[in-house]
């Protein structure tokens, strides 16, 4: 989930995340060369910030003849690298592990030069041959005339390097080899990061976070809950292309950027919801949210007095919300959650395959959230159960459960 925006960053990181996570917490090197095609470097910062990434330009001479450093530290919200000084900019840059991708956009056959042959005499060749020494992973868009392209000393480096560094392919118009479209080299980048293109544009709904019931205007009846297996498991689907509407719960988990957040309160509210949202075609539903089984049968519209020496409340049994999915769409992928305490692990697979066929899902995630998960609710432990197949991750992070569960959604995809 990416970080909260502090209140002395730069206004244009307000763009970072909002149309995915899946670069989130990934620093990106832009070295931009000297070419016409420069102007188009800007687009490509906002592509990859748009997606979670932190990116850092590095302009050559001749860019900034093209176009104002400032207009980088603007697109970015960071430095613009113009020069090498005493700070040891290419050491912070490209040093072993301080960034995780260096992307040359364009690329000229001036910088390819370079490269292949250990020349650092600017700030790109310098941070390039220190990248290239810590092995961070470079990718060379390249963008030159044909006749250039076609020159046997480019060719000679091009094969040179083919093997140690990553290209991505030039368009051939008009005789110009020209730089990949920004949104091409997205791509790339998101799928060399672990994009997942059987989840792209997928429609997911999903309901996360717990739910309260009003026993009067300031009691209720709730759960412990936090959210936060529902908000990671959608800023793992979304980070894998999908396309994500969230019904959440009062959660303490902060939802994830890049999905639609529908904020809900009562199991009622959380239940009209998603009647509403199964309106619209989604190809997967995954409710994963402890909506209370139990409501109060008469919430009373003013405060109860506090000075009753007991109190009797009724309550009586709430709609089950996954029970409405497969009643409005027959054909959609449905994963439900089945929460229980203190069973051993037959019984807990017996209680999933019960609720696997009453709900008619497709998958089943079962925990058991009794003593020893409340012991670390960081960690979990799942059992996923479908028609054939039980798998049990053992105890892990969230984060590394809810990509097992996104890992078993996408099987039933294929």
């Amino acid at each position: 989930m990416a970080a909260k925006k502090k209140v002395n960053d730069h206004p244009s990181l307000d763009i970072v995340s909002s149309h995915g996570v899946e670069l989130t917490g990934k620093k990106i090197v832009l070295c931009v060369a000297g070419s016409v095609a420069a102007y188009k470097a800007i687009e490509l910062a906002r592509l990859l910030m748009r997606h979670g990434a932190d990116v850092t330009c590095v302009a050559s001479g001749a860019v900034t003849k093209l176009i104002q450093p400032d207009y980088f530290k603007w697109a970015t919200g960071n430095d613009v690298i113009t020069k090498l000084t005493g700070k040891l900019e290419h050491i912070k840059l490209a040093d072993y592990n301080q960034s995780d991708l260096v992307i040359v956009y364009p690329a000229t056959a001036n910088t390819l030069g370079k490269l292949a042959n250990g020349i650092d005499d600017t700030p790109i060749s310098t941070v390039l041959t220190v990248g290239f020494g810590s092995k961070i992973p470079i990718l060379m868009c390249l963008a030159m005339h044909e006749s250039m392209y076609d020159n046997s000393a480019v060719k000679k480096n091009i094969e040179f390097l083919k093997n140690k560094i990553q290209f991505l392919s030039p368009q051939m118009i008009e005789g110009k080899a020209k730089a990949p479209e920004p949104e091409d080299v997205l791509d790339f980048v998101l799928k060399k990061f672990g994009f997942s293109s059987t989840l792209q544009n997928k429609k997911v709904l999903m309901t996360a976070g717990p739910t309260i019931e009003y026993i009067d205007p300031v009691r209720v009846i709730t759960n412990l809950s936090s959210g936060k297996t529902g908000v990671l498991l959608a800023s793992e689907l979304i980070s894998a292309g999908a396309k994500v509407t969230l019904i959440y719960g009062p959660g303490n988990e902060e939802p994830p950027k890049g999905a639609k957040i529908i904020n809900v309160t009562t199991n009622k509210e959380m239940l009209d919801a998603t009647k509403k949202e199964l309106k619209k075609k989604y190809d997967i539903v995954i409710m994963a949210a402890a909506a209370s089984d139990y409501t109060p049968e008469k919430p009373t519209k003013s405060k109860i007095k506090s000075n009753k020496k007991a109190l009797t409340i009724r309550l009586k049994k709430a709609p089950k919300i996954i029970d409405q999915v497969k009643k409005s769409q027959k054909n959609t992928i449905l994963v439900g959650f089945k929460a229980e305490t203190n069973l051993s692990k037959s019984a807990l697979i017996k209680s999933a395959k019960t609720k696997l066929k009453e709900s008619n899902a497709d998958i089943i995630i079962a925990n058991d959230i009794g003593t020893k998960y409340q012991k670390n609710p960081n960690n979990n432990q799942i059992i996923i159960v479908d028609e054939k197949n039980t798998i049990t991750s053992g105890w892990k992070k969230k984060e590394k459960i809810v990509k097992i569960i996104r890992k078993e959604i996408e099987k039933k995809i294929r």
